[in-house]
């Protein structure tokens, strides 16, 4: 596919799906932290609260708080992991629903062993640094072996299963693809299937809901840790249904030079997932009663969770691959993936622009908050106005349009740099191409339809793959 108005025709859509629907295919990589915004403009409305930044609130919360996988075994006795050797892969955001850690709660566990963890991007207590390698080390609080996923290895090696009954899995997604915990387990899963251990799958919620798939598909040549399984870019599934998807599906636990398990020990390998009681696929995480805890240094809260989706591909930025669309995320310190800003451009320029591009479900402002030398910094707030009409990554394909006419010196940053780690998270060659070669001139809008065509679709084929309705 190539130019801006040649979507792939719809009579092939059913086809192309079949064809793709077993190869679906942080990083917790985030854009770095934005430098100072452009010049402090009139008229910026003060920063807003940061609880307003989340998207808008459940019209009747929950009673009680959604269940999550963990709650459900140990509301089971622990029956599934009862009388084996375990290893944990989890992270701070691994907890139950009265906010205690899933380590301290398998530890105590009646009839198992929990023996080792495994951290994935990040570490086990979220705080090392995204793209960072972490070494194994013992945890010095429990005195547990942690074995890095994200060091030397991003699979589990034989040794480090040896001895293990089960891996059990208790990581938050955040709903999009390029986010590496979804990774992290494929990984692991591969290596259990391959070494006869069982893996234990803890679902937890996406924190978009069940019912947004948004964004291209992952074309084969970018899978890779960043993005291992070829879904939408906002993908509408649990975590544990996209284990059930890897174990059920032919290729998904196939990534370039990473990992490769064979049909038959697929078939063979024992995967057993524990579902939420209470989730429903309405629900975005301000629904469920449940509190956000921080899955990585930039997404603290679920306002973040929001941002990544809808603007963490077109604010992009890759300094050492020279790779720089202009548009940076965050207002200062503050915002991050909710306020925009550009390097050259005035933040009321930016605005009117963002407003004639009138996408549903969007609304802008103008803020302003206290910068470096205590001149202010000022961007451009994102609100959600209509989370029905929102399309997540719709406002991502504008936003790489328009950083190709904001941009003076360039009028096509997309021809400059190393694009590599773009595609990897943006995941379609199809539309880089594009706008490398037609750069302002893209029909955003078509290819946001072209995606949904495709998406609507996808949604109807990974049905087969839901836990939740």
């Amino acid at each position: 596919m190539s130019g801006p108005n040649r979507p792939l025709p719809l009579k092939n859509l059913l086809a192309w799906f079949v064809l793709i629907l077993g190869l679906f295919g942080c990083s917790a990589s985030q854009p770095p932290t934005c430098p100072a915004a452009a010049n402090a403009t009139r008229g910026a409305a003060p920063a807003p609260a940061p609880k307003a930044a989340t998207a808008p609130a459940a019209a009747s919360p929950v009673p009680f708080p959604v269940m999550l996988g963990i709650d459900v075994l140990e509301a089971q006795g622990f029956a599934a992991v009862k009388g084996k050797r375990i290893g944990l892969l989890t992270h701070p955001a691994g907890v139950n629903r009265r906010g205690e850690s899933t380590i301290d709660v398998l530890r105590r566990a009646p009839g198992t062993k929990l023996v080792a963890l495994f951290g994935p991007e990040h570490g086990i207590y979220g705080n090392e640094k995204a793209e960072v390698k972490i070494g194994d080390r013992t945890d010095p609080r429990t005195g547990l072996k942690v074995y890095s996923l994200y060091g030397k290895f991003r699979k589990p090696t034989k040794d480090m299963l040896k001895g293990l009954d089960a891996i059990v899995v208790d990581l938050q997604d955040v709903g999009t693809r390029s986010y590496t915990y979804v990774s992290a387990m494929l990984y692991t899963m591969a290596a259990c299937f391959e070494n006869h251990v069982e893996i234990i799958v803890l679902d937890r919620p996406n924190p978009l809901g069940g019912n947004k798939v948004d964004g291209p598909p992952l074309d084969p040549q970018w899978k890779s840790y960043v993005g291992a399984i070829r879904v939408p870019y906002v993908h509408g599934l649990t975590i544990g249904e996209i284990a059930r998807m890897a174990k059920e599906s032919p290729g998904v636990l196939q990534v370039p030079n990473a990992i490769n398990v064979s049909e038959a020990v697929r078939a063979k390998g024992r995967l057993t997932v524990i579902p939420m009681r209470g989730w429903r696929r309405s629900m975005r995480w301000s629904e469920t009663g449940l509190p956000w805890i921080p899955t990585s240094p930039m997404i603290q809260d679920f306002s973040a969770v929001v941002g990544y989706a809808m603007v963490g591909l077109g604010t992009y930025f890759d300094p050492n691959a020279g790779f720089d669309l202009g548009l940076r995320h965050g207002v200062g310190a503050n915002y991050a993936f909710r306020g925009l800003s550009h390097r050259t451009v005035r933040s009321d320029v930016l605005e009117r622009e963002l407003r004639a591009l009138k996408l549903p479900g969007l609304s802008y402002r103008r803020i302003s908050v206290p910068g470096r030398n205590g001149k202010p910094e000022t961007g451009v707030f994102v609100e959600i106005s209509d989370w029905d009409d929102w399309n997540p990554v719709e406002l991502s394909a504008h936003l790489m349009v328009l950083a190709c006419r904001l941009d003076p010196k360039n009028p096509n940053p997309f021809r400059a740099g190393d694009a590599s780690g773009f595609l990897r998270h943006m995941g379609s060659n199809a539309f880089y191409e594009a706008l490398k070669r037609d750069g302002a001139r893209v029909n955003a809008a078509a290819w946001v339809r072209d995606w949904q065509a495709h998406n609507a679709i996808y949604r109807q084929q990974s049905r087969k793959f839901w836990l939740y309705y």
